[in-house]
């Protein structure tokens, strides 16, 4: 059909390869994935499965770092002295050296009344004395700590040697004692190893153990540590300790336990790795699946769509629904969909994981992390407008080196080179300024995630380590908040990336289900009428045919009556808009008829199905169409038991043999749409085409119209043999292509003014005659 005579509706136009703008938002989001859901529903059970497996995945992501903390704690312990047995040793040895020294510095105040009477005391010696014991209830150990204050000639006389457990004990060792207990350097205090036997009791801990000597030996070293800050020295020392103290306290890894743990975790993280693997699986076959049972209906939806729709719809925007579409739904499904669920699991379960594991550093982590996509937050709403900009420029650059590029010889004819350079110039400059800064404001993004993610991790050590100073905390847990965060932060992007892809989303299901959606042809299994091409005798019949296009106020075809009987040569002739055109679609019945009848061999089209219609028809357009193939597989289209002899006499019979025996294969040589084969040659092949058809009606619609005048006779001569024994319908704008017709048929808005053979027409001086005379106007 000419451009000129559909009457189409306004809208959007977009190229063969059009996609949807970056940030195209469906009409309606909640009905859009409500109506997607609906058509996945026989891929139910797959879908559910991979989001449960998705779930479980993050699920056992969130609960590693927690056994991860428990592993680094066990690693840990097992990596430093075991300072619980040596507090235990420390503080039996403690108990054991004060209740000893206690023992062995006994206090008999007794004596205190006969020393008050020794002549080697002086007065204030004795009133110091005095003072010390002057209440005689003061326990023991109390005392022993007033004599802390005596100097050391009262305590010789205060003191004498005695025997413990076999053991003697003298004054000197007593006040040796007593200063050992006032000062905790034992290193100082001259005590015979026979005393220490009295002073330590042997320990047994863990099983082990610990001699009078090697206890003795652990407190002067440790004494000696005191106020040493170097641990590698400390734990250097504590290798000089005696065997059975090391035994004791040395570092000891529960290996049991460090497996028990390791295992689980590996355990968790394989299957969180199977299980996302067997979702990816799922989705994917799901998601492609779905697009092929989307394409397959497509396909069967344009077999069954009117030609009504083509004229409204531009090619590109369909195209761009079969394959833009559809794609963007299959890769959304399988990306999208499954990531959501497993980012808002993960956030979910990482955000409790967190509060239930620490809240002051679940505080630290979430409050690091808010404080960075605040920051992001803002670069995306001052980044959007460039994105925007961007695109608009993109388009109007496009369109400007379309325009140029369409009408270059003009733009050359006319030195519109500076002019058109010019204004390219200007968009292209603006194209790289938005480009630029959205560029900019987009390559930052990731730079940002990772500050984010490195800023959480710097909190976490630092408050982390203050918590640990204080035992607020183990080392293991610094380690799990640090997978932590970085659960923490990757969900929130992954939500607004998969946010933004299910608009997309959205937005091409309502494109995909609009097409399926679209009203089709009526259903036509009921009729039961069938004329057989081989024995139509080929008489047509218009009967008062009306037909409007849809949203036209008028009718384009108005009480059309004609009739062209069988073998008849019939032209139609008339300026553009005529309706020429649209009375051979109603006639193939491409258009149903508003009302009146056309009937084939008395029997009327709407009797018959439009496939039994097509066979009794070859047509022959103006435009040419060849496909990727052989020019045999051209020729032949779509017919069978064709043998290549009968190729070669129809390409004989029209001229186009010597032509084609010129290719490199003959027959086998390949040819497409795009090859450079000319104008004539393309409608000879298709005219080949049509005498293969071998139908008894034939179209010619306007066949000559793209070929030079010596060209137009050779394709008027295969015309000519082509409508031999056929009733031939010839829409044509050269009125010298159809004079010798046996019927011409003179059409204005809609209806026949005029009819005749080419004389008769011409003796009447009227319509036609103008318009056969205008070819040869100057």
């Amino acid at each position: 059909m000419h451009k000129e005579e559909k009457i189409n509706t306004p809208r959007k136009p977009r190229g063969p390869g059009a996609k949807m703008a970056p940030g195209e938002k469906p009409k309606d989001f909640k009905q859009a994935i409500k109506r997607l859901f609906k058509e996945l529903k026989g891929y139910k059970v797959l879908i559910t499965l991979s989001l449960i497996l998705a779930i479980v995945s993050a699920i056992f992501s969130i609960v590693a770092p927690n056994r991860l903390s428990k592993l680094t704690d066990t690693i840990s312990e097992g990596l430093a002295i075991n300072s619980k047995n040596l507090e235990e040793l420390t503080s039996k040895m403690q108990e054991n050296l004060k209740t000893n020294i206690q023992k062995v510095v006994y206090i008999d105040e007794a004596n205190v009344g006969k020393i008050m009477f020794d002549s080697s005391l002086s007065n204030s010696d004795k009133a110091l004395l005095t003072n010390t014991f002057k209440d005689l209830n003061t326990p023991n150990e109390e005392k022993i700590k007033n004599v802390f204050t005596l100097p050391e000639n009262i305590l010789r006389v205060l003191f004498s040697d005695s025997t413990h457990d076999g053991v003697l004990v003298t004054v000197d060792d007593k006040i040796n004692l007593i200063k050992l207990m006032e000062s905790t350097d034992i290193s100082n205090v001259n005590i015979s190893s026979d005393v220490l036997k009295v002073l330590f009791n042997e320990i047994e801990i863990n099983g082990v153990k610990v001699s009078k000597d090697s206890q003795y030996e652990l407190i002067k070293i440790m004494t000696n540590l005191e106020n040493k800050d170097n641990i590698s020295y400390i734990y250097s020392k504590l290798n000089e300790l005696p065997d059975d103290i090391k035994e004791i306290i040395k570092p000891q890894m529960d290996m049991d336990k460090v497996k028990s743990i390791a295992l689980f975790l590996s355990i968790l993280y394989l299957f969180s790795a199977l299980f996302n693997y067997i979702q990816s699986i799922n989705m994917t076959n799901v998601s492609n699946r779905f697009a092929k049972r989307l394409r397959s209906n497509i396909s069967i939806k344009i077999n069954k769509l009117p030609l009504s729709y083509f004229d409204r719809n531009e090619k590109g925007d369909i195209l761009s629904r079969v394959t833009n579409d559809v794609d963007t739904i299959a890769m959304s499904m399988n990306n999208s969909l499954a990531t959501l669920v497993t980012s808002i699991t993960l956030f979910a379960g990482t955000t409790f994981m967190m509060f239930y594991t620490n809240w002051i550093m679940a505080l630290t982590a979430v409050g690091a992390s808010v404080i960075g996509f605040l920051g992001m937050g803002l670069i995306l709403k001052n980044s959007q407008k460039y994105f925007t900009l961007r695109q608009e420029e993109l388009g109007n650059l496009n369109g400007h080196i379309e325009e140029i590029y369409s009408g270059l010889n003009v733009v050359k004819a006319y030195n519109g080179k500076y002019e058109s350079n010019k204004e390219f110039d200007t968009i292209n400059k603006k194209l790289s300024k938005y480009n630029q800064k959205s560029q900019f404001l987009s390559g930052i993004m990731q730079p940002i995630m990772g500050f984010i993610g490195n800023f959480g991790y710097v909190c976490v050590c630092i408050v982390g380590a203050i918590l640990t100073m204080n035992d607020m905390i183990t080392f293991g847990v610094i380690v799990a908040f640090m997978t932590y965060v970085r659960l923490f932060t990757s969900p929130l992007s992954q939500i607004a990336q998969a946010m933004t892809s299910l608009q997309t989303t959205a937005a091409a299901s309502e494109r995909v289900f609009e097409f399926i959606d679209e009203k089709e042809m009526s259903n036509e299994e009921s009729i039961r009428t069938k004329l057989d091409k081989n024995k139509v005798k080929g008489k047509i019949e218009f009967e008062n045919v009306v037909f409007k296009y849809e949203d036209s106020k008028k009718p384009t075809i108005k009480g059309f009556t004609a009739t062209a009987l069988p073998g008849q040569k019939i032209a139609i002739v008339g300026p553009t808009g005529a309706g020429k055109t649209t009375m051979v679609n109603l006639l193939m019945k491409f258009y149903n008829i508003d009302s009146g009848d056309i009937k084939i061999d008395g029997v009327s089209t709407s009797k018959l199905t439009r496939e039994n219609i097509h066979e009794l028809f070859t047509m022959v357009l103006q435009d040419t169409w060849l496909f990727e193939g052989t020019v045999k597989e051209n020729i032949i289209y779509n017919r069978d038991n064709i043998t290549d002899e009968q190729v070669k006499e129809v390409c004989k019979k029209i001229g186009l043999h010597h032509f084609i025996k010129t290719l490199p294969n003959g027959y086998d040589s390949k040819i497409s749409e795009t090859d450079s084969i000319s104008s004539g040659q393309r409608q000879l092949l298709t005219i080949a085409r049509g005498m293969i058809e071998d139908a008894p009606f034939l179209i010619l619609d306007e066949a000559t119209s793209n070929v030079d005048t010596r060209t137009e006779e050779l394709v008027q001569n295969a015309m000519d043999k082509l409508s031999e024994n056929r009733t031939s319908f010839i829409i044509a704008h050269r009125l010298s292509t159809i004079k010798n017709s046996d019927l011409i048929l003179v059409m204005n808005h809609g209806n026949i003014i005029e009819h005749g053979n080419h004389d008769e027409l011409m003796a009447k001086n009227g319509f036609y005659a103008e318009l056969y005379n205008s070819q040869f106007k100057l």
